[in-house]
This record gives C-alpha cells, sequence and structure tokens, in this order.
C-alpha cells in the first residue's frame, strides 16, 4: 500500500533544518530533551501473532453460539416433523361392572381391553408435511445466520485493519510532532524561529499525542467487538493481514440487483414459510374427516344363565365385545382453524412482495454510499494526497530557506496526514459496503436466529383436533379417552 506509506523523505528535510541550525553539540550542552508524554500513550499490543481474514472465519465458524442454535431449530424441527407423523398411542386397561354387593361372585364381569385411534384422510401424512417444510426453512435461515456471521467478520477485519493502519498513522505523526517541539525550540534558542511559533509546535504535539490515543483505544475497542463475534472473548490483539485497496472496482448494479432479489437467503425463507403455510391449510381442511375408534376387550363374566330348556344353569365364563365408532363433524368442521391457516398463508405470500420492497430500498442506500466511497477514493488516490504531499514539501522548503514560517510547516503537515486518514476511512467504509452488497445486506452476527417453532406462524395452534370419544354402549365403557389422543 505504497499510498498510505509516509515518506521518511519530510521527516529528513526536518531533521536536515535543524542541523543546520544548531549543532548536536549546543543542543547537548543546553540539555534539550524531546518532550516526555508521561506515560499516556502505551506501545501497541504485541503477542507476536498475526491474523487473516481467512483466519477470523474460521474461528467464528467454530465458535460463535448463533450457529450453534440455527444448527439447533434445524434438528427442532426434525424432530416436530417425526413427532407430528406418529401414531397415536394405544390404551391399555382393566374394566370391571356389574358388582352385587350382596353377591360378589353372581353378576360380576372383568375385562382386559385396547383401544386406538385411527386418524383418517392422511392427516398423520400432512401433519408430517408442515414440519418437514418448517425444518427446510430451517436450513435456509442457517444459511442465512451463517452469511450475518461472515458479513460482520468481514466488517470489523476491515474495521480493524483500518484502524490498524490509523495508529501506525498516528504514531509516525506524534513521532514528528514531538520531534518538532524539539527542533523549534532549538530555532528558538538561536534566534531562528519565534516563541508563538514554539507554542504553536507545543499545542500540535499535544492534539498528535491525544490523537494517537483514541485511535489506539478505538482499535482496541474493535478488537473487543473481534473477539465477542468470534466466540472467544479472552482472543488477544494480533496483527491483521490484509489491504484495504482491494476489491474496489465499480460493480453492475442491475445485475448485483438482480441477484440479490433470486438468490437472498431473506426470500428464499420467505418463499418457504408460503409452502408450510399452504401444508397448513391442507391439514387444516382435513381435520374435519372424522377419526376412526376401534376398541376391544376380552373377559370372563360370572353371572349365571341357563344353558337349555332342561334348566341347566352354568356361569357365562369367558366373553369379549368390540367397539367401532367415530365423531360426528356437525358443528365444530374446524371452521376457525382453516381461516386462520388461509390467512397465513395470505400473510406469508405478502411478505415475500413486502422483503423484495426493503431489499431494493436498503440496495439503493448501499449503491448509493458505494458510489460516493468510490468517487472519494479516486479522488484521495490522484489529487488530494500527491497534492497535500507536495504542498508540505514545498513549505519545507521554503521554512528551510527561511521564505516561510513554520506555523505553515506545522499545517501543510497535518493537512497531509489528514488526507490520509479521510482516505483510510474511505477505504474501510467502501470495504465494508462491498461485504453488505455482496452478503446479500445480511447483518447481526450476534443475533439470535429466531426459533422456528416461535416464527413459524403458530402452525402448531392451526390445526385444532376434534376430540376423540370413546363409544359407549349403556356404562359399558367407563373410561373417556376424550383428550388423551394426541397426533
Amino acid at each position: 500500500m505504497h499510498i498510505l506509506n509516509i515518506s521518511l523523505t519530510f521527516i529528513v528535510l526536518l531533521l536536515a533544518c535543524q542541523l543546520n541550525s544548531i549543532t548536536a553539540a549546543q543542543a547537548q550542552e543546553r540539555g534539550q530533551t524531546s518532550p516526555q508524554l508521561k506515560g499516556l500513550i502505551q506501545g501497541p499490543v504485541d503477542n507476536g501473532s498475526e491474523l487473516t481474514l481467512r483466519d477470523l472465519e474460521k474461528i467464528a465458524a467454530e465458535h460463535n453460539p448463533t450457529l450453534v442454535q440455527a444448527d439447533a431449530n434445524i434438528r427442532a424441527a426434525r424432530g416436530r416433523a417425526k413427532q407430528a407423523g406418529l401414531m397415536p398411542n394405544p390404551v391399555v386397561g382393566f374394566q370391571g361392572e356389574q358388582f352385587a354387593f350382596r353377591y360378589l361372585g353372581a353378576k360380576s364381569e372383568y375385562f382386559g381391553f385396547v383401544e386406538q385411534t385411527l386418524p383418517l384422510g392422511g392427516k398423520l401424512k400432512k401433519s408430517r408435511r408442515i414440519y418437514q417444510r418448517e425444518s427446510e426453512r430451517a436450513e435456509i435461515e442457517a444459511i442465512m445466520q451463517h452469511q450475518r456471521v461472515i458479513n460482520a467478520v468481514r466488517a470489523l477485519f476491515y474495521e480493524a485493519l483500518g484502524a490498524q493502519q490509523q495508529v501506525e498513522l498516528h504514531t509516525e505523526l506524534s513521532r514528528i510532532a514531538n520531534d518538532a517541539v524539539t527542533t523549534t525550540k532549538e530555532l528558538l534558542n538561536v534566534g531562528q524561529a519565534d516563541k508563538p511559533d514554539f507554542f504553536v509546535s507545543e499545542i500540535e504535539a499535544e492534539q498528535v499525542n491525544h490523537e494517537l490515543i483514541v485511535s489506539r483505544n478505538h482499535l482496541h475497542q474493535i478488537w473487543q467487538l473481534i473477539a465477542a463475534l468470534v466466540g472467544t472473548p479472552d482472543m488477544h490483539i494480533s496483527r491483521l493481514i490484509g489491504n484495504l485497496e482491494e476489491r474496489i472496482p465499480p460493480f453492475d448494479e442491475n445485475k448485483q440487483l438482480t441477484n440479490l432479489l433470486q438468490n437472498s437467503p431473506q426470500i428464499k425463507a420467505a418463499q418457504a414459510r408460503i409452502e408450510q403455510a399452504r401444508a397448513t391449510v391442507i391439514r387444516a381442511k382435513a381435520e374435519p374427516i372424522p377419526d376412526l375408534f376401534l376398541r376391544g376387550a376380552i373377559g370372563y363374566s360370572s353371572e349365571i344363565i341357563d344353558t337349555n330348556i332342561t334348566g341347566n344353569l352354568k356361569r357365562t365364563g369367558p366373553e369379549g365385545n368390540l367397539q367401532v365408532g367415530m365423531s360426528l363433524p356437525l358443528w365444530n368442521r374446524n371452521q376457525g382453524a382453516i381461516a386462520t391457516a388461509q390467512a397465513d398463508l395470505a400473510f406469508a405470500q405478502s411478505e415475500v412482495n413486502r422483503l423484495k420492497l426493503q431489499l431494493r430500498s436498503q440496495f439503493a442506500s448501499a449503491t448509493q454510499s458505494y458510489n460516493n466511497s468510490l468517487d472519494a477514493i479516486k479522488r484521495y488516490q490522484n489529487v488530494i494526497i500527491p497534492r497535500a504531499d507536495q504542498a508540505y514539501e514545498m513549505y519545507l522548503a521554503k521554512f528551510k530557506q527561511m521564505g516561510s514560517s513554520y506555523p505553515q510547516v506545522i499545517n501543510a503537515q497535518r493537512t497531509m496526514f489528514q488526507a490520509r486518514k479521510q482516505y483510510i476511512s474511505t477505504l474501510v467504509q467502501m470495504q465494508q459496503i462491498s461485504t453488505q452488497l455482496e452478503g446479500y445486506l445480511l447483518s447481526g452476527g450476534l443475533d439470535a436466529p429466531q426459533s422456528s417453532a416461535d416464527s413459524s406462524g403458530n402452525f402448531n395452534n392451526f390445526v385444532q383436533h376434534a376430540e376423540t370419544e370413546g363409544v359407549r354402549s349403556g356404562t359399558d365403557n367407563p373410561l373417556d379417552t376424550a383428550g388423551l389422543i394426541e397426533y
């Protein structure tokens, strides 16, 4: 990054000016030294390690908790799909009846029974289909969450890389400013500078030293954000390896917008929700189809019966019974659940259109920022920075020849460094906008992915199961199975 490097020629010229004004022996005799910063500026953290963008992306893929949550959503949806297609469990029990308390062994009957509800109309398959669609949507949202994390990592990487370069820039400027204080004081002592010039150099040094502290604090803050995002809060600051001047050519806006609207994970997730809502409508309409209820029992009866015309009396002994029935959808035909499911389908269909319009709006804003940054970068590269360098060099040469005041040199120097600072900031903004455009405008690397159970439009409640009641003959079935069957 040649354009970001501070030319040492200016420093050499400044030092040469100092040497021409006073000798080293004179400076030593008067005991002049550079101003001390009194510990306000700490050295950069350097643990000897280096990291690239790919390194941070790999760490985030392994440790970011939202990716684990997104994967858990997929497993949960698949579990619901499996559960929704399971048959109701049979009911097994014991039944005793016709107990005559005066003669307990005279009429009593004892039965063991089995009850089973058989859902008809393909309800189990249709219920499972709802959650299969939900799992497909959860898979798309997991991809979307991964892209969110990648976008966030890249945005912070470029911001940290820019902050790192800003620290280097301010460190160099601080060294030059503090040297300038010493030089001006020496010039003042030999009568080649005025006292206001010395005051100006001191003010400039204080401002530059403060800006260096600010830049270090900013870099530290960005690293804290990076450490949290990648899921390793104890990560130490390392030197980042990258180039802010890569990936900045203009792009085809129409092609980029078409790709966004066709391949955005947000659009695909919304389309998957339409299919899930449609499956829910189908399931809700199948609910009024009656379920088949079966109950069989076998037991023993001690009741005395007349077996023939001769009057021989015998006990009934082993006997069985069978019940078959179904509910009649006379009043509850699941009208409310069907209406709810149809309304949710309409909502899901409109959501796709809403998302497309929202993405168009966000794309327009991002594109404007991209074009503005691109124009600024070209102007900094071609005009602003070269002219700032030339102006500083000319003022420094005039000052050496006693043709200009030292404050003019300081102002030119500050303009030169400010141009570089703004150039770095513009490059960071450009890289972050490029990341957003390439990453489908997704953000929120630490936002918890919405649980599919919470975002499914209450699909669990759309299918209102009709109560399945056991068929009774007189008082033969005291066990009511209403509310026990869930599918």
